[in-house]
């Protein structure tokens, strides 16, 4: 055979070869899909959150709540005017709010030095100088004045600085020097002395009304600062008794709560003392008023109109949650013996519905519903009012008696929105006690909250169901 010059492999091999071009064309790939599929949901989820609307969740805790009833009291007591027989110069001898017995020498109007006393000299000067312990309690009492200043009550400013003046003058004042000076005026009865007047002195418990507790409105006159009064004109104040009264204005809601309570505990904030005392709920004009008696302690509040207290009530114990978290469903009542409780989860049970059309066929149906809430003393539970329509009936099992869903068999109820599972399920709570912001629940309701369960703080932005992120 002639030698044709060709190897029959390389043919053979030449006809498998594939080209294989030797740049990647442009365009997509695996990896930009994957990279571009990514940045897509990114963008999309953070679109959903800057739009949809936040839920906030708090954890329930166990506690009390603190006692913020806090009020402007009114203090009553026992008070006389004493008035200047003639006009005339007058200068005070006894100290503003001291006890002083009967005869003691208050003040003099137009007086002199008695006459045949060896030392009227002596006992009848004023000096002007004032004591260390004189400056001390004026600085503290600036100082005092000045942290609790509210510029809303900017009358505030006149009454101390007829205060402050008045007790700078009055301690120059020598106290025994009023015994040697004819035209003195002694106490008629044994109590304490004041200098200023507000008006309120004959006030009686008949006259409260809303507009004596607005501080706003109150004038005090101080006595001290005038130089010469005229005959019949008010020249100092006596408290004859150590009893004395608060008054304070109360809501209705509070009026429950203390209804029935005798004795109440009170902090005084001024200085923060603690009394017990009796009360009492009284009905005025316009309203209810608080009424705390007191029989000692006067000493420290003489010269006080007004004093702000707080009630130190006995608090409950139970689970705290904030009000903002509280809202009302209504839910359809249905008596025990017209359902089957499950007995693998006393959460639900079953019921036999029946209900009636139009046409009057009727549809009966089995339905399996959630408890929200079961009143064992008066036997029936609360179920969802999705389940039925009016005119709907329930039987009873094994029997002939039916139960008819209407508007009697509605009720309404407190609750929380428990978001535990990322959705939103309705829980009854029953409170038992509050103040202006957190309410304490009680914590022994099977179909309620637990410690450290999340519920929607602000339950006006939740409805049963929805999905909490």
């Amino acid at each position: 055979m002639a030698d044709s010059g060709k190897n029959p492999f390389k043919n053979k091999m030449s006809d498998k070869v594939v080209s294989i071009p030797r740049e990647v064309p442009s365009g997509l790939n695996i990896g930009t899909l994957l990279f571009g599929t990514i940045l897509i949901y990114i963008l999309i989820t953070l679109i959903l959150y800057l739009t949809s609307e936040h839920i906030t969740s708090y954890e329930v805790v166990e506690g009390t709540i603190s006692g913020n009833y806090r009020y402007s009291a009114l203090a009553m007591k026992t008070e006389e005017i004493e008035t200047a027989g003639e006009s005339g110069n007058i200068v005070y001898y006894a100290r503003e709010g001291s006890k002083v017995n009967k005869g003691h020498t208050i003040c003099s109007v137009g007086g002199t030095v008695s006459a045949g006393d060896a030392n009227s000299s002596v006992h009848g000067s004023v000096t002007t100088n004032l004591s260390d312990s004189d400056l001390s309690a004026a600085k503290s009492d600036i100082t005092t004045f000045s942290v609790d200043f509210d510029e809303a009550m900017f009358q505030d400013v006149y009454d101390f600085k007829s205060d402050l003046k008045g007790a700078i003058l009055q301690s120059s004042i020598n106290e025994d020097a009023g015994t040697y000076v004819i035209g003195s005026y002694y106490a008629p009865a044994s109590g304490f002395v004041l200098y200023s007047l507000d008006g309120m002195e004959e006030l009686a418990e008949e006259d409260l009304n809303e507009e004596l507790f607005a501080r706003s409105a109150y004038r005090k006159d101080n006595l001290r600062l005038k130089s010469s009064v005229s005959a019949g004109d008010p020249i100092y104040k006596l408290i004859t008794s150590d009893s004395w009264v608060l008054y304070f204005p109360v809501t209705e809601k509070l009026r429950i709560s203390l209804e029935g309570l005798e004795k109440v505990k009170i902090r005084f904030l001024k200085d923060s003392s603690t009394f017990s005392a009796p009360f009492t709920i009284i009905q005025g004009s316009d309203g209810y008023y608080g009424k705390i008696s007191l029989t000692s302690s006067l000493v420290r509040y003489v010269g006080d109109r007004y004093l702000e207290i707080e009630l130190i009530l006995n608090r409950k114990k139970g689970l705290k949650i904030p009000i903002s978290a509280i809202d009302e469903k209504v839910f359809v009542r249905v008596p025990d013996e017209y359902v089957t409780v499950n007995q693998d989860s006393g959460s639900e049970v079953y019921l036999l519905r029946k209900t009636f059309h139009e046409d009057g066929s009727m549809d009966t149906s089995y339905v399996t519903a959630t408890v929200y809430s079961h009143n064992r003393e008066k036997g029936y539970y609360l179920l969802n009012p999705d389940l039925f329509h009016f005119g709907d009936y329930i039987a009873m099992p094994n029997t002939e008696k039916q139960y008819l869903i209407d508007e009697e068999s509605i009720e309404t109820i407190q609750g929380v929105y428990n978001i535990n599972k990322g959705y939103a399920v309705f829980r009854q709570v029953e409170i038992v006690d509050e103040n202006e912001e957190f309410c304490i629940v009680n914590p022994d309701n099977v179909y309620g909250l637990s410690a450290h369960d999340r519920i929607a703080l602000d339950a006006s932005k939740v409805e049963a169901d929805d999905i909490v992120a």
